[in-house]
């Protein structure tokens, strides 16, 4: 089966292809040739994966889906949230949130926070919605030099070590986008 990822996220295509089934064959918005940025302005997680798969689907008739991510800080009241790319500007830059996160935190006990990714799954006029949280906490400093984003500041719930000291099994076993995709995983199974 073939099967877009709406995404020209690298670090996303390698971890979603070391999730999926050998079966499905996972294609980015680079493999098929779509290179416009297709616009997230929702104000919810599902709103914006939705966008994106939605115009997968009508302007290159292929299946698809779509995630959108982010990190909730309790102390921060859920921020960045839907904001999480861009939460120290527009040019998404992974060292820039980093340190503006950890600077609000900085006076903070309270630490505990969550990744969320919401995926919308699109075939013709069929749209389902798939969920994963993983719950954790913010370190007060990076550990750790693989994954992305905020990985190297975060802690998963009853783990040792930060997103960016695991291995991509290790983190996708566990991960908001990991649990979300062995949603999506099972619905595919059991329909396609």
């Amino acid at each position: 089966m073939e099967l877009v990822f709406a995404t020209h996220n690298q670090h996303k295509v390698t971890e979603l292809k070391a999730l999926m089934p050998d079966h499905i064959n996972i294609k980015s918005l680079t493999d098929i040739g779509c290179h416009t940025e297709i616009i997230e302005d929702a104000n919810t997680f599902k709103g914006n994966a939705l966008l994106k798969a939605n115009y997968v689907t009508k302007h290159y008739g292929l299946p698809c889906f779509a995630d959108d991510s982010g990190l909730e800080v309790q102390a921060l009241d859920g921020a960045p949230g839907v904001f999480s790319a861009r939460y120290a500007g527009k040019e998404n830059n992974a060292n820039a949130n980093m340190g503006k996160l950890l600077k609000a935190l900085e006076n903070s006990p309270n630490r505990s926070a969550q990744f969320r990714t919401v995926i919308a799954y699109v075939n013709g006029n069929d749209s389902q919605f798939f969920q994963g949280i993983c719950p954790g906490e913010i370190l007060k400093q990076r550990q750790g030099d693989s994954g992305f984003g905020y990985d190297p500041i975060f802690l998963p719930q009853g783990y040792d070590k930060s997103f960016a000291q695991m291995t991509l099994e290790q983190k996708g076993a566990i991960s908001h986008r990991g649990l979300a995709v062995a949603k999506l995983i099972t619905y595919l199974k059991e329909t396609t």
